[in-house]
């Protein structure tokens, strides 16, 4: 066993701290402090003002709380039978508890707030008094008197709950430095050793993500049998031990192992939590094998299977990746959790390979797909994040609704936000022995040990990036691969690299040195390749790192979305917006095509003809924040 890491509280590490092999290193969670007149900044302060709380209070409305209470109140697993009242929710419930414990947990650590302190003594009591003896805890499983734990590894979801307990135990210690959560989680993750260990059942869960955690837990303890258990859960994936059950082994990633499955599949999240946890371990044990494996996943998941917003997804039958270039647009299901998830991993693998692209989709996602899916108030969100939304769509059931709803009966996605929110400033820079790595662009304070860079910009509404130095050492700032273009003024330092879209601006600075870089903003048509059929003939607008979208908000009495074809020949305008919501709007023109009279029609070669219309465009990520109506990404051409 290693000695768990010595620290003060001004050098608490983010979500993720690889202690072997990355690259990049983490800032301390105290070294950034983002403007909260930023768009991120924005959200962090709506976080901890809306969605942290409406989290709380929903947990406690569902019943996800009283599954603990009951079996306290019975006596745990030993009087499981007298528990008044049914268990509440799905089986993987717990993990709500846990994932809204870790946005606490992080929040603790960004503003300092004692708002939750009464509240996490009560629970931390509650899961003391639940757990048994020998460290399980699963309010679902002990709450069924003829169920013995870890029986149905694949639908029981029980060592993904435990993972998130154990993530929102090392956020609670990192954040507060709370003892009582890290005791109750290192008990779950000591049964884990104990029972699943060389020598024990080889069982994994039908849901990865306890092995991320379980690495997490061992870089915040020093304990190496926490690290080898999640190293067996690695190895053991992919050999067909879980019933293959209605989707297959593929649903679990269950069907080749980990260094062989090379093309993104199945269930989305799961697949995006197996892929975060194995570069984790690459982190730490510094096997190549698995680095190359992660790339060539990459390769699949980002370069075949990846929505122009970053979402993840295309199938709802099975939450899970379709076939290559499958990104029907209507029927995306991009749930918010892949997107996070899919963040979460490509923060390990740049700060694994140091490379550009990694943030690039972190950005992607975060600005559009993650940002698309809460509410501007904070307290209402989309499960899964569709790129259009047909006139007349039915949205009154909860899968596909036509506007955000204040919760759902799985629950996943809420807390999950409320968890990234909290710890997003975690995931902005980095540094290394050469300096610092702005990676986010975004207005803020980043300390570095030997540089600290003050950045000034109203990004990514307008394209200027003023960053003013103390100290003396490199700066690095990521250059998106969308900036052809992209200038660098420079005082008081020498540039080593040029902006070149897609790499790293690098200039060595001198104490008060300043780096202006400007990006082009002008807004842009893009295409998706051939093979990516439901969007043939239809093309995008970016402006920046937003993808726009044109809502039936926005459009003339009497016309519908479906009939709009864009006219690529007319300049698009840019606007100043006036509601808060999309400070910068475009407009466009198109041409209104009237509707069929029939569903079908003999084909006629002759161009469409139709009604000029100018139509606005805003943000996909603010789009349904003005009542539900129909919306397209993609827009066929005149």
């Amino acid at each position: 066993m290693q000695a768990a890491p010595t620290r003060t509280h001004t050098h608490t590490p983010g979500p993720a701290a690889p202690r072997k092999h990355p690259q990049l290193a983490p800032l301390p969670l105290s070294a950034v402090q983002l403007d909260p007149a930023s768009l991120l900044g924005g959200r962090q302060e709506l976080n901890a003002a809306a969605t942290i709380p409406h989290c709380v209070d929903n947990i406690e409305r569902t019943g996800v709380i009283a599954n603990f209470r009951r079996l306290a109140e019975a006596g745990a697993k030993a009087d499981a039978d007298q528990a008044k009242g049914a268990f509440q929710g799905p089986w993987f419930a717990d993990s709500d508890l846990y994932k809204t414990l870790e946005a606490i947990g992080w929040e603790v650590g960004r503003s300092g707030t004692g708002q939750w302190a009464e509240l996490l003594s009560d629970l931390a009591t509650l899961l003391e008094q639940v757990q048994a003896a020998d460290g399980y805890l699963n309010t679902y499983v002990q709450g069924l008197p003829d169920e013995e734990p870890f029986s149905h590894p694949e639908y029981t979801h029980e060592l993904y709950c435990a993972g998130h307990l154990m993530q929102a135990a090392v956020a609670l210690h990192r954040g507060g430095g709370d003892e009582r959560f890290l005791a109750i989680a290192r008990r779950v993750a000591d049964l884990v050793v104990r029972s699943f260990g060389d020598d024990g059942r080889p069982i994994i869960d039908g849901h990865p993500e306890v092995e991320t955690a379980l690495i997490e837990l061992y870089r915040e303890t020093g304990e190496e049998s926490y690290l080898h258990a999640a190293e067996l859960q690695v190895e053991r994936r992919g050999h067909r031990t879980l019933a293959a059950g209605r989707f297959g082994s593929q649903y679990y990633q269950d069907h080749e192992p980990v260094r062989e499955a090379t093309e993104a599949i199945g269930h989305s999240v799961r697949q995006l939590y197996l892929a975060a946890g194995v570069t984790d371990l690459y982190l730490e044990n510094g096997d190549q094998t698995l680095l190359e494996a992660m790339e060539q996943l990459w390769d699949s998941a980002f370069g075949t299977k990846l929505y122009l917003t970053g979402g993840h997804g295309s199938r709802h039958r099975d939450e899970a990746y379709g076939d290559p270039y499958e990104l029907p647009p209507d029927r995306a299901y991009a749930e918010t959790c892949a997107s996070i998830a899919a963040l979460q991993w490509c923060w390990r693998m740049l700060l694994a390979t140091g490379q550009a692209r990694y943030a690039e989709e972190m950005e992607r996602a975060l600005l559009n797909a993650i940002a698309a899916s809460t509410t501007h108030t904070g307290t209402a969100f989309f499960y899964s994040n569709p790129l259009q939304l047909r006139t007349g769509h039915d949205g009154s059931g909860e899968d596909a609704p036509s506007e955000r709803l204040p919760w759902y009966d799985c629950a996943c996605c809420p807390p999950n936000l409320a968890r990234l929110y909290a710890s997003l400033h975690g995931y902005t820079a980095t540094s290394d022995a050469a300096g610092l790595q702005l990676h986010l662009l975004a207005a803020g304070k980043f300390t570095a040990a030997t540089l600290i860079a003050v950045v000034e910009t109203g990004y990514p509404w307008d394209g200027d990036v003023l960053v003013t130095v103390s100290g003396q050492g490199e700066l690095a700032i990521r250059v998106p691969a969308w900036a052809a273009g992209a200038t660098v003024a420079v005082t008081s330092g020498q540039v080593i690299a040029e902006p070149t879209p897609g790499e790293y601006l690098r200039v060595s600075c001198d104490d008060g040195a300043t780096v202006r870089l400007t990006l082009p903003m002008a807004p842009r048509l893009v295409r998706a390749d051939d093979r990516v059929d439901a969007v043939r003939g239809c093309v995008a607008i970016e402006r920046g790192p937003l993808v726009y979208c044109v809502e039936q908000a926005d459009l003339p009495e009497g016309i519908v979305v479906e009939q709009l074809r864009l006219d690529p020949s007319v300049g698009i305008v840019e606007e100043p917006g006036e509601d808060g919501i999309a400070p910068v709007r475009l407009r466009l023109s198109a041409l209104a095509i009237p509707l069929e009279t029939s569903l079908y029609q003999p084909y006629d070669p002759a161009s469409a003809t139709g009604t000029p219309v100018t139509v606005t465009a805003i943000p996909y990520h603010a789009w349904a924040n003005r009542g539900p109506g129909a919306m397209r990404v993609w827009l066929p051409l005149a």
